[in-house]
């Protein structure tokens, strides 16, 4: 005869103690460990066979998913909270009993012994591999898988650092940025050397910058140094320090240099119908000016159509030092407006001396801490905004009336100012007179306003002599070239199918 709870056959005439050891000899055979708990009613089947209660055999393969998992999660909880040797001694319905049963004589898993252990030892987050997948989703395009591009600019007065991703012809993306106001020049011009707090401040921002590309995929990148370092005769030894202290190799570029790579940075913001441009980048120590004229074979290289370039050996930090920028009077501000007329006269070219385009088609453009700051006046921001500054248009006489108001603002009030500052009040006048040199000499009617310069040029040039934008366009060009085939194999396809179509049509007629 069967036994309904394990489908084998039992012996005819077996007492009830018999069958239970027979079971349990069968269980320990297996290697499952039966359950223990309270004997429910049971009904006798037949003679010398005993079987349990009618609820005991349903088979939990016939139980809502749901029921099963929630039943679970109370037996677990329950085990938890009881106390050891009470879950033998406290009573279970039949119910559970039958779940107990069919349970008990399933294979014993691996996992059972995990569950008797505290949940603090091991306690897992839910939905792992959900999740993996979720942050592989997000970060298959992710700019640290991706080569990147860096650029430093270590001035004499500023600390930038600019860590951008090509995009589209000519453009790129930037992932990281840094900037810091450092005075690497103070003092310079006066002692010839760069002074122990300069030094100090400077290898402080560098180290910044150095765990910002180490975090990043950095395919190609350059480090540069200006004026500073040019002038001073400790500049080569603070270089090798800073190489020691924070791994990064700086290399002193040259005033022609600086003067392309400014005007390699701007080149987007040259309005297409001038035809001629007059660039300045106003620095700590230096100041560069470049005189760009179009002709015919106009191209997108800026640095291309540089006619004539000077460098002028001053700048805010170094006329700030010589005229005093704190209590600026018109006399003083006059007087390091006349300087700077003199050192054009004696620094630039003849040929930069006599340009003198067409005012309908020229403007000045202006990157700078100085000019950045007027438009930041001018536009009466809050707070120093980036996208609202770069590419604004000053017209002439809205730079005059932001030149009267800082004039009229003593050191107090030009600190308190959200886009001067106590790091620039200090400073901004010295530039506003570097500028007003270079509106005499070249007049204009407008003036473009630029927040970026040698950073944005170094990316530009190792984005271009890499090819990354040239190889995005073959790669969007073969894209289309091959969509086009794709179509014009649908045509010809489709043609044949058309042509039987109407060849069986006329056939039909025929017949």
């Amino acid at each position: 005869m069967t036994d309904p709870m394990r489908g084998d056959k039992a012996p005819l005439g077996e007492t009830r103690d018999g069958s239970n050891q027979q079971r349990s000899d069968a269980k320990s055979a297996r290697g499952e460990v039966p359950v223990e708990f309270e004997k429910p009613i049971q009904h006798r089947h037949g003679a010398g066979q005993v079987a349990s209660s009618p609820d005991s055999h349903v088979s939990s393969q016939n139980e809502p998913n749901k029921k099963r998992k929630r039943w679970k999660k109370r037996s677990r909880r329950k085990n938890a909270n009881a106390p050891s040797g009470s879950s033998q001694n406290t009573a279970i319905s039949q119910d559970q009993a039958s779940a107990a049963n069919v349970q008990s004589e399933r294979p014993a898993q691996p996992q059972q012994a995990e569950q008797n252990k505290p949940a603090n030892q091991h306690f897992k987050p839910s939905h792992n591999n959900n999740s993996k997948k979720r942050y592989n989703r997000q970060n298959k395009h992710s700019t640290h898988q991706q080569p990147l591009y860096a650029a430093l600019d270590l001035g004499t007065n500023n600390c930038r650092l600019l860590i951008a991703k090509p995009m589209k012809a000519g453009q790129f993306r930037v992932v990281d940025a840094f900037s810091r106001i450092v005075r690497l020049g103070e003092g310079l011009a006066a002692t010839g050397k760069l002074s122990d707090g300069a030094m100090d401040r400077a290898v402080g921002a560098l180290k910044i910058c150095a765990s910002k590309l180490a975090r990043h995929n950095i395919r190609n990148y350059r480090l540069i140094a200006t004026e500073a370092c040019r002038q001073a005769t400790n500049g080569e030894a603070f270089l090798a320090r800073v190489k020691k202290e924070t791994g990064l190799d700086l290399e002193i570029i040259n005033r022609e240099t600086e003067a392309r790579l400014a005007v390699s940075g701007c080149a987007s913001l040259v309005d297409r119908e001038t035809q001629s441009v007059i660039l300045f980048d106003i620095g700590g120590g230096s100041s560069e000016i470049a005189a760009i004229q179009f002709d015919e074979r106009r191209t997108q290289r800026l640095a291309n159509h540089i006619k004539s370039w000077t460098s002028l050996p001053v700048g805010v930090v170094t006329l700030s030092e010589r005229h005093g920028g704190k209590d600026v009077t018109q006399q003083v501000f006059d007087a390091m407006v006349d300087e700077v007329d003199k050192l054009i006269e004696t620094t630039a070219p003849q040929n930069m001396l006599d340009f003198a385009p067409s005012i309908d088609t020229f403007h000045l453009l202006g990157t700078s801490g100085t000019v950045t700051t007027l438009a930041g006046l001018h536009l009466n921001l809050p707070r120093y905004d980036r996208r609202r500054v770069d590419g604004l248009w000053l017209q002439d006489e809205d730079v005059d009336k932001m030149l009267n108001q800082l004039l009229s603002w003593d050191i107090e009030t030009r600190s308190a100012n959200p886009c001067i500052g106590p790091d620039r009040s200090d400073l901004v006048l010295a530039g506003c007179a570097i500028m007003q040199s270079i509106r005499k000499r070249w007049p204009s009617n407008k003036m473009r306003v630029a927040d970026r310069g040698l950073r944005e040029g170094l990316l530009n040039d190792m984005m271009a002599k890499d090819g990354v934008w040239r190889r995005r366009r073959r790669r969007r060009n073969s894209q289309n070239n091959q969509n086009q085939t794709d179509r014009s194999n649908n045509t010809q396809t489709n043609k044949p199918s058309e042509a039987n179509s109407s060849q069986a049509n006329s056939g039909k007629h025929n017949e």
